[in-house]
């Protein structure tokens, strides 16, 4: 099977070589290439059978490594759950600005994550709608299936919340939120605030293609077309239970722009990949871009150094969880076995409850137990030479 790590390995270098990086994409390339490979170093098992296993890079951007780390995310984010109604609100900022966000990518993603939750914020504490402070978690996209730009932030947000005063549950109207258009327009105007801000104060770069938006004028045109134009927020229907709640965030928390399993080949320094088209019906096509242009698009989702992609807000944030959200499933009626309840877990045993799999027992007889017989240090060459090895 083709893999990301192929493409970088047979044309990365070349790629490298023509084009000016970002030190975050220079890191990425390379622990694409490298991970799971000899390059990492890894371990010896043993139980009569001898297993190799490499070492993983553990960088976002990388495809092998992002299940582990969203089932543990996943699992921690289960005890957090709450017998109520939750709601997928989707905040996407306008193509217009997709150049801008580009070549300004910590400012305009903050400004997205800043913008989005003081909408969510505002709205649920108004007493027309809410009068509660809720709690959500943002994620942040930056592509589209076809991998071109499209900055968006998933939200899920509890169907009510802590009551002002916290003394009680305020629940939303049963299968009803905000307004889509109301959410919309105040998302609008807090975003194009701060980004008026962020230009006068010249937080803002513009170079090649968006270098005439320096000028005051070119940017108030910009600014003028934005203002005019309907944001797209959307909101989908409650989720049927809290339980599904997990299985769907599964979907959006620690993906990339493109996993290995949706490319088909490379061959002759094209690569071909499955898509869904949602403009046509949601239908599943295929696309083969030139290696140079599948690696560029690629790297346009490599996020700034230490950017936060996942954040918590409200009843939800880390600091209010022991708190506010103790005292929420207290007065939902959730028992305290279920609130507090963290079992201590090796890494085996967490394994087997997460994915199913026992790591620990031998693969050959199904029986014995592997022992760790001798580490492989980083930057090996080549695999050791060990009758019967296989690596993993």
């Amino acid at each position: 099977m083709t893999e990301i790590a192929d493409i970088f390995n047979d044309y990365g270098e070349e790629y490298i070589a023509a084009h000016k990086l970002s030190i975050q994409e220079y890191k990425a390339i390379g622990a694409i290439r490298a991970c799971r490979t000899s390059e990492l170093g890894g371990h010896v098992d043993e139980c009569g059978y001898f297993r190799i296993s490499y070492n993983s890079c553990r960088n976002r951007h990388c495809p092998k490594c992002q299940s582990l780390a969203k089932e543990k995310w996943l699992d921690a984010r289960n005890r957090d759950l709450l017998p109520i109604e939750y709601y997928h609100v989707v905040f996407t900022i306008p193509n217009e600005l997709n150049d801008l966000a580009l070549r300004n990518k910590k400012e305009i993603y903050a400004i997205l994550f800043k913008a989005s939750s003081e909408t969510l914020k505002e709205l649920s504490e108004d007493p027309k709608y809410l009068g509660a402070e809720i709690g959500f978690i943002s994620i942040l996209h930056t592509w589209g299936q076809n991998l071109i730009e499209h900055p968006h932030i998933h939200c899920i947000v509890t169907g009510g919340g802590l009551s002002l005063d916290k003394s009680k549950w305020i629940s939303s109207r049963k299968g009803f939120f905000i307004p889509v258009k109301v959410i919309s327009r105040l998302f609008k105007g807090k975003f194009l605030h701060y980004l008026k801000e962020r230009y006068f104060n010249k937080k803002l770069k513009f170079v090649g293609l968006i270098r005439e938006l320096e000028k005051y004028n070119s940017f108030q045109i910009l600014l003028d077309k934005l203002y005019k134009k309907e944001w797209i927020v959307y909101a989908k229907k409650p989720f049927r239970s809290p339980q599904y709640v997990i299985q769907y965030l599964g979907r959006y928390t620690h993906r990339i722009a493109i996993s290995n399993n949706r490319i088909i080949k490379l061959e002759n320094g094209l690569v071909t990949f499955k898509w869904r088209d949602y403009k046509d019906g949601n239908k599943n096509k295929f696309m083969t871009l030139d290696s140079f242009e599948f690696m560029r698009r690629f790297l346009l989702h490599i996020l700034p150094h230490r950017f936060v992609k996942i954040r918590h807000y409200g009843i939800l944030s880390n600091k209010n969880r022991k708190t506010k959200l103790k005292l929420c499933k207290e007065l939902l009626g959730v028992a305290k076995d279920e609130m507090d309840y963290i079992k201590k877990e090796t890494w085996v045993e967490q394994m087997i409850r997460l994915i199913g799999v026992d790591y620990s027992k031998c693969p050959c007889c199904k029986k014995g137990t592997m022992i760790k017989k001798s580490e492989l240090q980083p930057k090996c060459c080549s695999p050791p030479e060990i009758k019967g090895a296989v690596a993993e």
